[in-house]
């Protein structure tokens, strides 16, 4: 008999202080509960201004759901501007305080094996970088669990996605996706652009294959382009030797999130 797939939840940009209806974080909350998830993969930017109503509020959904949340923290959740010193010397002070203090969660799991990773810095508007310490732990943490399903979530992608054009990445990509190439991750959930898509990526052709899963914006109104409007989460689903992405996508009529496309993929490495 075949064996319960893992099930994730990845959503991204949650951006309360800018929540699009006042019934889509119900459902949210309501949808992911009712898929038998094993993990919540929360990928950053929780807040609008990292405000603490807004922290609170992000905090108060998360404790919302039945399974576990691994969190990162988005370019939003630093200190704003007009903190200025703040911004630059303690950026993530508020979401350590309010949120979490790791800033690289670990979850092994089954056949899954899940690091988070922090991306935002002051320095910047909105971009982000993964700095050597981060890449280290990367590396380390992946290299023991080579048998697993080898997940990173992080708020900022590390590499272009082709189909979406120009876009924000990190200010290291080479450095950032070499590492993930040489810890041999499986898949990458991210959001930042506000835009649900998900593609395959051969970072070193032949060779390494990751799979990129940007979330649109989970709650917010601040989807972009063609998802304007829009809401999306992901629900990820690893089997033995397949794992495949549902974007799922918020009906403002029927207040719900319902079933955009699913894309599937082989598992590397797995026999059947």
């Amino acid at each position: 008999m075949a064996s319960a797939p893992y099930t994730i939840a990845h959503c991204s940009d949650i951006h309360f202080g800018k929540i699009a209806h006042a019934e889509v974080v119900p459902a949210l909350i309501n949808d992911i509960n009712a898929h038998d998830i094993d993990i919540v993969a929360v990928s950053g930017d929780l807040t609008q201004r990292a405000r603490t109503g807004e922290f609170q509020a992000a905090v108060a959904m998360i404790e919302q759901f039945d399974a576990p949340a691994l969190v990162v923290p988005g370019n939003h959740d630093v200190y704003p501007w007009w903190r200025p010193y703040r911004r630059l010397f303690t950026p993530l002070r508020k979401y350590r305080r309010l949120v979490q203090d790791e800033l690289a969660p670990k979850v092994v799991d089954g056949t899954i094996a899940m690091l988070g990773l922090s991306s935002p810095h002051g320095a910047t508007v909105k971009s982000g970088r993964l700095p050597a310490a981060a890449l280290d732990t990367m590396r380390d943490f992946f290299d023991a669990h080579d048998n697993k399903f080898r997940v990173l979530v992080v708020h900022h992608h590390l590499t272009r996605m082709q189909e979406l054009g120009r876009h924000d990445i990190v200010g290291n990509p080479d450095e950032a996706l070499g590492a993930a190439a040489e810890a041999r991750i499986d898949l990458i959930l991210c959001g930042h652009l506000h835009i649900s898509h998900i593609e395959s990526v051969d970072v070193v052709p032949g060779d390494h294959r990751v799979v990129v899963a940007s979330a649109g914006t989970a709650t917010s109104s601040r989807g972009r382009k063609s998802n304007r409007g829009i809401n999306f989460y992901n629900v990820v689903r690893v089997e033995h030797g397949t794992f495949s992405i549902e974007e799922r996508r918020y009906n403002k009529d029927a207040q719900q999130f319902e079933t955009a496309r699913t894309t599937s993929f082989e598992r590397a490495g797995v026999s059947s």
